[in-house]
């Protein structure tokens, strides 16, 4: 991977922008997920309404640090079986740490630890999560491909990070953390 590629996607999200990247399974678009301007702008560039929440991805649990201080040692150890990996989860958020415009209508937060080493890697150079939801306008099938990203969006994107998919065949699977039941 190529570190001036990887400092100018971190330049683009710090600068209130929009990028996309490859993921485990599909590409992903993403932001900061504490700028409300970048985060509106995403979802109205997908077409996709603010209530249904979006994802936020991290290169490590340290990252989430703050939203997991709140978990019992049980809910932790499952995080750690299933992290870095495909595996989404709906954390409760009490104390609000995450903002609305990132859960939607829920109380919870969708947080994911990524496998996925470019990925990582631009989380890490960030310094926290971004927000990663899948690279298409609603209803749409997502991206496979860097030309998939331009034809659904054109040069609406600030920046695209070109890398190699992950190798999964699906997206992450998403689990509430409480229940145990499984969203997608």
């Amino acid at each position: 991977m190529n570190s001036w590629h990887l400092k100018q996607a971190v330049r683009a999200v710090r600068a209130g922008g929009i990028i996309a990247y490859p993921t485990e399974a599909v590409w992903g678009v993403g932001c900061d997920p504490f700028d409300s301007n970048a985060v509106r702008r995403l979802l109205q560039l997908k077409q996709r309404p603010e209530h249904k929440g979006l994802i936020l991805v991290a290169a490590s649990m340290a990252q989430l640090e703050p939203l997991l201080a709140g978990l019992s040692d049980a809910e932790l150890a499952q995080l750690k079986l299933s992290w870095p990996g495909p595996n989404t989860w709906l954390i409760p958020d009490p104390d609000n740490l995450i903002p609305g415009w990132i859960k939607g209508e829920h109380q919870s937060v969708a947080v994911r630890v990524t496998d996925h080493p470019q990925t990582a890697a631009l989380c890490l150079a960030f310094g926290g999560p971004l927000v990663s939801t899948s690279a298409n306008l609603a209803g749409q099938p997502p991206a496979m491909s860097a030309g998939d990203i331009r034809q659904a969006f054109g040069y609406q994107i600030d920046y695209l990070l070109h890398g190699a998919l992950g190798g999964r065949s699906q997206p992450s699977v998403i689990r509430d953390l409480r229940s145990g039941q499984v969203l997608r």
